[in-house]
């Protein structure tokens, strides 16, 4: 129509059909004929290959955590985005909101996989996650200062479902003593104070429950309150009689406690929430939560380029349509679900079809967040081709694995085409 030699277009076109040749048809086929070999590349194993996608069960793990990323990564992702969209539009600081959100889309995975890392370890003074949920948790159920403490030689205390009871009755007027050992120095309460015997008092029990240890050989005395010792401070202790409790109280900063004389002729139970150990918080990268603690990682990064693109299509909507719901009596949530989305349906489907493609290639975030420990169990299919070309040395099945994910990703890819199409005729 332009008067174009064909010749001249075929040199135009040259340059770019030698690099799609190079860089995409020649790496798929050589893929495809190398899936039928075996892994010396010099035998033709024809299908068996193929045959191990679903019999391997690294494989059949990384084909089930793959489902579960296609399942859950898109649809958060876009939801996210679409929540941030539609709210960024009724803030003042919406642009800084929309910066905020999309800048970790700046970031490598390599790094926010680093970054995740962090975030998850399992040590409460290091990973951010576990801080947060030691925090709550600590508020509602403080964990105890005694973890580790439990009755020395010749105690007169002796275990009792996770606590310690005392061998006999106590009296009114006649001072207790609760000694323990195991707990670090440096562990102690930071309250606590220089251990002191408690004082007879005719009408009350009085008792000292401490740290019955000195450091050097020889220099304390078992039983006995010595000098450098400790009081447990806030050790809970109770009055049981009959198995049922008649008083409680807790130990002050030097150990000293008192009971009414109720307590006479009871026995003394330290209950094991005394000895309950600090909580640690979650194992986020442990087997069972490792998938779901990646995908959020992702879902970190991408629900920035969700909420962008989402806004963009927002941007389009018919405000005029927006405010006759409002006049005809529709509240936000009925303007928001039966207008906003419905509207928005074509944009939030090539999102979603966009963020299936990525994470059915997931490797980065997997690769670098789960430890040796988890990996089998957070594997994804790009992950295992690495393993099986590069680990395993059986580049027969790693390229199986290639071409299988290269048929799940083709009706994706001509599903999000045919749509794009359709776009532009309208």
């Amino acid at each position: 129509m332009t008067g174009t030699r064909r010749t001249v277009a075929v040199l135009f076109l040259l340059p770019a059909l030698v690099l799609l040749g190079a860089l995409v048809v020649y790496p798929i086929g050589y893929s495809l004929v190398r899936s039928f070999y075996d892994s010396s590349g010099d035998s033709f194993a024809g299908f068996d290959n193929y045959k191990a996608l679903f019999t391997d069960d690294g494989i059949r793990t990384a084909l089930k955590n793959n489902i579960i990323w296609l399942v859950a990564a898109p649809a958060v992702a876009t939801a996210l985005g679409l929540v941030f969209a539609v709210l960024t539009e009724r803030v003042r600081w919406g642009t800084a909101f929309k910066l905020v959100v999309f800048m970790p889309m700046a970031i490598s995975m390599l790094a926010a996989g680093i970054i995740f890392r962090l975030v998850y370890d399992q040590d409460p003074d290091k990973g951010v996650a576990n801080a947060v949920w030691v925090g709550v948790h600590d508020t509602f159920a403080r964990s105890s200062a005694f973890p580790k403490a439990h009755p020395g030689r010749d105690s007169p205390l002796r275990p009792d479902h996770g606590g310690f009871l005392t061998a006999q009755p106590v009296h009114t007027g006649r001072p207790v003593a609760l000694p323990l050992v195991g707990v670090a120095p440096d562990q102690m309460p930071d309250g606590a104070k220089r251990a002191t015997e408690a004082t007879a008092d005719p009408g009350k029990i009085t008792g000292t429950a401490w740290q019955d240890f000195t450091r050097g050989k020889g220099v304390g005395r078992p039983g006995a309150v010595d000098p450098s010792e400790l009081g447990y401070d806030g050790m809970r202790i109770e009055a049981v009689k009959d198995g049922a409790v008649v008083a409680r109280t807790k130990a002050a900063a030097d150990g000293t406690f008192t009971l009414p004389a109720s307590a006479d002729g009871a026995l003394l139970r330290l209950p094991a929430d005394n000895f309950k150990a600090p909580y640690n918080g979650v194992d986020w990268l442990g087997p069972s939560l490792v998938t779901p603690a990646i995908i959020g990682a992702y879902v970190w990064m991408w629900a920035g380029f969700a909420m962008v693109l989402i806004a963009a299509g927002l941007a389009g909507v018919p405000r005029e349509l927006l405010e006759a719901a409002r006049v005809d009596g529709a509240n936000e949530w009925q303007v928001f679900r039966r207008i906003t989305v419905p509207l928005l349906a074509p944009v939030l489907a090539v999102v979603a079809v966009t963020l299936m493609i990525n994470v059915l290639k997931i490797f980065d975030l997997v690769f670098i967040i789960a430890p040796g420990s988890s990996q089998d169990d957070a594997n994804v299919l790009a992950l295992e081709l690495y393993r099986k070309g590069f680990s395993e040395g059986r580049p027969g099945v790693a390229s199986a694995i290639s071409v299988f994910l290269l048929l799940l990703v083709i009706p994706v890819m001509v599903f999000n085409m045919r749509r794009l199409r359709r776009e532009v005729r309208r």
